[in-house]
């Protein structure tokens, strides 16, 4: 047994969070060879799962849960569920729960992002949000029901609900406050083909209105629970509303803790993803990180974001800093709606050149961003080649001719120069 080897057999690891990030750090942990103890410390009683099927099979119950299929006794690693973190003391090394507190020798943040909830909808009932395996269970008999929804938010998770609830034979009504669907994510042009899909899927698509009040209903049919009051003075009323306006990293346990935050919440970790305390260590939805890439920090609240860092935090903690490059991945992921598939790699600026490769009026097309001819990122719709290929091109900073990147029936491949 090597020295260090030696000396990690006595520490321990505490890994707060039990999503994808956390379980993949204690499952990389013990490939990269770490001899000492790890506790895995997550909020919720439920075995670690997978959260994207939420959104899809477990809501429409055609999949009664998504747990990883880890063996953690045989890993030597103490799961502890139901373990809320409330405070984290690092002069003490310690981590407070509401069961007590938890010591460690290394610490890592794993806590994910939590959803933002509707202002003024605490306590209404009818009034739903979409994270976690409880949520879902809630949503279930809404679906199952085929009550009428109202959904806030023409984001990724609000998109993903109105499929859901249309394909349960519900009636719904999706609200955004933006002029366009994804208005925060995509420019106006690559947005606006995505509006003519809600109504293929016979959901209604109001924009340009933001919800002031929501209430208990007391009139309407039966069955409606809710009103939702908006910005032209309108009233909707239903059976469910779901908030889909977007989440924020988990992070206010944190408080004093001495841990730096970024505006956003997200812990501001570095190209190793070390928090700015010593010994502790951030990965997933709670943690921003600098891109020498994109010459910015980013924060990605996505499931590749949340696979792939556990590898880097892993070869920090057991081989250390020097033996660990830089974390800079490309960042990936995706979304089923309404009946396609969106995938989207890299990360654009307001300063790339757009290309579309094939009409949006057809079922699949694509769209690439450059910057001084280097493809930047993808976005492909319903063409999973052209996303694989120019996620691989991104990662090379390959350089494209624009004409042939332009060309829907060249290979994205092909049109490096």
């Amino acid at each position: 047994m090597s020295v260090r080897t030696e000396r990690q057999s006595r520490q321990r690891i505490l890994v707060v969070g039990a999503g994808m990030a956390g379980v993949q750090t204690a499952v990389r942990l013990r490939e990269q060879g770490w001899a000492g103890e790890i506790v895995l410390a997550g909020a919720e009683p439920h075995r670690p799962y997978d959260r994207p099927p939420l959104s899809k099979a477990v809501l429409l119950g055609t999949a009664a849960g998504t747990a990883f299929e880890v063996d953690f006794d045989a890993l030597g690693v103490d799961l502890r569920l139901g373990t809320a973190a409330t405070a984290l003391r690092t002069a003490d090394r310690e981590v407070d729960t509401e069961d007590g507190p938890l010591p460690y020798d290394r610490l890592v943040l794993a806590t994910g992002a939590e959803p933002v909830p509707l202002p003024g909808a605490r306590g209404v009932p009818g009034v739903y949000l979409l994270r976690t395996l409880d949520d879902a269970g809630l949503l279930r008999p809404v679906l199952a029901g085929r009550q009428d929804v109202v959904v806030v938010g023409a984001g990724w998770i609000g998109a993903e609900f109105a499929t859901a609830a249309r394909e349960a034979g519900c009636r719904v009504t999706v609200v955004e406050a933006a002029d366009r669907p994804l208005a925060g994510v995509l420019p106006p042009e690559v947005a606006a083909p995505m509006r003519r899909w809600y109504g293929e899927a016979g959901v209604e698509l109001l924009t340009g209105r933001a919800v002031t009040a929501v209430r208990p209903a007391d009139r309407g049919r039966p069955g409606e629970r809710v009103e939702v009051e908006l910005s032209d003075g309108s009233v909707l009323r239903a059976g469910a509303v779901v908030a889909g306006i977007g989440a924020r990293p988990a992070t206010r346990w944190l408080a004093g803790s001495g841990v730096a935050l970024g505006g956003d919440g997200a812990v501001l970790a570095d190209d190793r993803l070390r928090a700015s305390v010593p010994d502790v260590c951030a990965v997933g939805d709670c943690a921003s990180f600098p891109s020498a890439r994109y010459g910015r920090r980013l924060l990605v609240h996505h499931w590749d974001n949340a696979l792939q860092g556990p590898r880097t935090v892993a070869s920090v903690l057991v081989a250390g800093e020097a033996e660990t490059p830089p974390y800079d991945p490309v960042p990936y992921f995706w979304s089923e709606q309404f009946g396609r598939f969106v995938q989207y790699a890299g990360h654009h600026g307001a300063g790339d050149e757009l290309l579309w490769r094939g009409d949006p009026a057809d079922a699949a097309w694509s769209v690439c961003w450059l910057r001084d001819g280097v493809l930047n990122a993808v976005l492909a719709v319903g063409r999973p080649r052209d996303l694989a290929q120019g996620r691989k091109l991104v990662e090379r900073s390959a350089v494209l001719d624009p004409a042939r990147a332009a060309d829907p029936s060249v290979p994205l491949k092909s049109a490096v120069r």
